[in-house]
C-alpha cells in the first residue's frame, strides 16, 4: 500500500497510558542498572499505579498531542494491573471523542498476579472486541512479553485470536533477556516460542526484535506478522539497535510511549542507521519505507480502502504540526486546533491528574 503524500502517520506500537509520564514522573530512588530494572522501578510501578481517573487524562493528553503531530493511526499496547476490567473503553472512548484511529488490546501478563492476572488481561481483550461499537476503533489480542506468562497464556491467547477472527500484539526479544527466558523455557527463543505454541496467525504484531537473527526475522515475514522497530525507545533503554529488520520486508515504525511524533521518530531512525551502517545494508536509504508499513498494518486490520479518507495538512514550515487533519470523513484538527475538546484544558487536567499518579506509584515497591 502507498498512501498519499498527505495521509496521516501511523504509530505501529505504542503505550497510551504513559501519556502522563513527561509531566514530572518520578525517578527511582535507585539507577536502573539495565532494562529489567527500568521496567521494575518505571515502567512497571507506572502502570500499576493507574486508575480509571489517570488512564483518562494520560490517554486525552496522549491522543490529542498525537492527532496535533498528524498521527491519525495509533496501534497501543495497554496494562493497568490495577485497573483491568473496562480500562479499553477508557482509552476507545477518548479516541472516539477527539477523533483518533486505534487498535487496542490488553498486554496480558502473569508478573504481578500469576495466571489469575493472564486471565483478566485476556479477558479484558475479548470483552473489549466483542462489544466494541466505535467506528474508528478495533480490539485485539495481547500478551506483554513471552519472558512474563507460561506457555498455557501464551496457548489461550492463540485460542483467544482464532476465536476472534484477530491478531496478538506482543513485545518480542526487546532485551536478551527474553531471548534467555525461551531458551530456558526449552525454545530456541521467543518468536520460536509463541510460533510452536499456535499464537501468532498472519498480521500479528511483534513490538522490537532488537534480538532476532536475520533467519528469525525472515521467519517472521514467512508467517505474516509485522515487526515495529521503536528507534526512540530502544536508544533510552540502552537495549541495542534491531541489527537485522531489514530481512523482512513488513517493518513498521512506532514509539513505545514515546510522543507520537512520527517524524521525529523517522529522524532518530536515520541517524541510528547512520551508526550502524554494517547491519543495514544499503545504509539508511528508504527507511521512510516503514513510515508507509504501517499504513498496509493498519488497512489489513481496518479494512483495504477505510483510510483512503484520512488526510493531514501541515503548517507551513513545519514537517510535523497539522493545521488540518480529517479522519474518517470528521474534521479532528481545523487551523492547528482540536475540533472535539480544547487543548489548554485537556493539559490542565493532565497536570492536575499526574500528582495523583506519582503518589501512588511512589508506595509500590
Amino acid at each position: 500500500m502507498n498512501p498519499a503524500p498527505n495521509a496521516g502517520c501511523v504509530n505501529a506500537h505504542t503505550h497510551v497510558y504513559s501519556g502522563l509520564a513527561p509531566l514530572g514522573m518520578p525517578q527511582p530512588a535507585e539507577r536502573p542498572a539495565g532494562f529489567l530494572e527500568i521496567l521494575e522501578r518505571v515502567w512497571w510501578r507506572l502502570d500499576r499505579g493507574l486508575d480509571a481517573r489517570s488512564l483518562r487524562a494520560a490517554a486525552r493528553l496522549y491522543i490529542a498531542e498525537s492527532l496535533l503531530h498528524g498521527t491519525t493511526v495509533l496501534v497501543d499496547h495497554h496494562e493497568s494491573p490495577n485497573y483491568i476490567e473496562g480500562s479499553l473503553d477508557v482509552i476507545a472512548d477518548a479516541c472516539q471523542e477527539l477523533g483518533q484511529r486505534a487498535l487496542l488490546c490488553y498486554g496480558a501478563t502473569e508478573r504481578n498476579g500469576g495466571r489469575d492476572e493472564a486471565r483478566r488481561g485476556l479477558a479484558e481483550c475479548r470483552r473489549f472486541a466483542a462489544s466494541n461499537t466505535r467506528p474508528l476503533v478495533r480490539g485485539l489480542v495481547g500478551l506483554h512479553a513471552s519472558f512474563t506468562v507460561s506457555d498455557e497464556t501464551v496457548r489461550e491467547a492463540g485460542a483467544l485470536c482464532s476465536a476472534l477472527g484477530t491478531v496478538l500484539h506482543v513485545h518480542v526479544a526487546e532485551d536478551l533477556a527474553d531471548v534467555l527466558d525461551a531458551r530456558r523455557r526449552g525454545y530456541r527463543g521467543p518468536l520460536a516460542r509463541l510460533v510452536e505454541l499456535g499464537a501468532l496467525p498472519a498480521g500479528s504484531i511483534l513490538a522490537h526484535g532488537v534480538y532476532l537473527d536475520e533467519h528469525e526475522v525472515g521467519e517472521s515475514q514467512s508467517h505474516g506478522c509485522w515487526l515495529v522497530q521503536n528507534p526512540r525507545s530502544n536508544e533510552g533503554n540502552a537495549v541495542g539497535y534491531p541489527a537485522a529488520l531489514w530481512a523482512s520486508r513488513r517493518v513498521a515504525l512506532g514509539t513505545d510511549g514515546y510522543p507520537s511524533n512520527m517524524r521525529a521518530e523517522l529522524d532518530a531512525l536515520v541517524r541510528l542507521a547512520h551508526a550502524h551502517p554494517l547491519e543495514e545494508p544499503g545504509g539508511p536509504a528508504g527507511l521512510g519505507r516503514r513510515l508507509e508499513a504501517g499504513h498496509t498494518l493498519a488497512a489489513e486490520r481496518f479494512g483495504e480502502g477505510t483510510l483512503a479518507g484520512d488526510r493531514v495538512e501541515v503548517e507551513p514550515g513545519s514537517a510535523c504540526r497539522a493545521s488540518r487533519v480529517v479522519v474518517g470523513g470528521r474534521a479532528v484538527v481545523a487551523n492547528g486546533r482540536l475540533v472535539a475538546a480544547d487543548m489548554d484544558q485537556i493539559r490542565a487536567h493532565a497536570r492536575e491528574e499526574a500528582p495523583r499518579l506519582w503518589e501512588r506509584m511512589e508506595v509500590l515497591r
